[in-house]
């Protein structure tokens, strides 16, 4: 019986690379323990995710979660995922969870040198009408040698060791930054590996979709107001902007990764502060977007640069292709002059 279908014989897995580059920088292995964990939580919630339905894992759980969101059933279990196979895979000390008040504290005997901070289930609001969510992950080193307490996941994103996110689609795929770079792997269901599908992702230098809430224009500071105008409205005869907003955070930025332009969510005369979370959904995409060779800001400061005070800290956020971003950049300054 002969093969009709070739066949990949020498795949490059998630763990194969992250142990080709651990090799490469010549470290423990830690880390590639570490992500082999999130890569088996991520597979597990992925399934989960795809049955939903069937096993009555919609609807709420009963209670709310830290930032007030109502907590569903699929977020409870993502979050224990994640937090059991991390606490299992002996690599880290403290984890920061969107679904924890307080950091997780990992017992002496299963400690490592890790810190990850995670939303396990981003864009859970938006489960029962199907539309794309994901798993957003950060990962840093602790960095004191005294005994692992909150204080340690306050660090700003500069310090991170990689960082990333998954995506349940119409396909799973895991996005992973590192120092060398970002690379894709897409969930294979037939292996259950995660496959290395494309390979050092750059972002496009200027794109032509905008991203945001447009619901809360009311609430818009002046800048804000002004870049969109340039964008539907431009004046040097170039074509408007397209308009994307799917309102789960991980397809919106993947997007935007995929296909360059900007995503905003900044702040407003309702959220001042804005709405995302800096640890652990500002820090990873912004760094997962500078890695591809854009940029992330706040419209004043570099994400990456802010020193967080609070695990839940808030922050605005506008990320994407250099020349979008700069340019809104650039109509903050103008605004903040005056």
């Amino acid at each position: 019986m002969t093969d009709q279908s070739p066949f990949d014989t020498n795949v490059v897995t998630l763990t194969r690379f992250v142990m080709e580059e651990g090799r490469r920088a010549q470290g423990t292995g830690e880390l590639t323990q570490l992500l082999n964990a999130l890569c088996t939580a991520v597979k597990a919630i992925s399934t989960a995710v795809r049955k939903a339905g069937i096993a009555q894992l919609y609807g709420i759980a009963g209670s709310t979660n830290v930032t007030g969101d109502q907590v569903k059933k699929l977020d409870v279990l993502s979050n224990d995922l994640v937090i059991n196979m991390l606490k299992s895979s002996f690599t880290t000390c403290v984890v920061v969870s969107e679904e924890n008040k307080n950091a997780i504290i990992v017992d002496a005997e299963k400690r490592g040198k890790y810190i990850v901070c995670m939303d396990p289930l981003d864009g859970s609001s938006n489960i029962d009408c199907l539309v794309s969510i994901g798993t957003i992950f950060a990962i840093y080193r602790k960095a004191s040698p005294e005994e692992p307490s909150e204080k340690d996941a306050l660090q700003p994103g500069r310090n991170l060791v990689a960082a990333g996110y998954a995506l349940y689609g119409s396909a799973t795929m895991l996005v992973l930054a590192i120092e060398s770079g970002v690379n894709c792997f897409m969930l294979d269901p037939a292996i259950g590996e995660f496959i290395l599908v494309d390979k050092n992702v750059k972002i496009k230098k200027r794109g032509n979709i905008y991203s945001l809430n447009e619901g809360y224009s009311a609430y818009f500071d002046p800048a804000v107001t002004e870049y969109l105008k340039k964008k539907k409205f431009p004046q040097d005869g170039s074509s408007p902007y397209g308009a994307r907003y799917i309102g789960s955070m991980v397809a919106d930025v993947h997007r935007t990764l995929v296909y360059g332009g900007i995503f905003l969510y900044p702040a407003n005369s309702k959220s001042p502060k804005g709405k995302l979370r800096l640890l652990y959904e500002c820090n990873p995409m912004a760094f997962v977007i500078e890695k591809a060779g854009g940029i992330a800001t706040t419209g004043n400061q570099a994400v990456l640069d802010i020193v967080p005070e609070d695990i839940h800290q808030r922050a605005p956020i506008a990320l994407g292709s250099p020349d979008d971003v700069q340019e809104y950049i650039d109509i903050v300054k103008k605004h903040s002059a005056k």
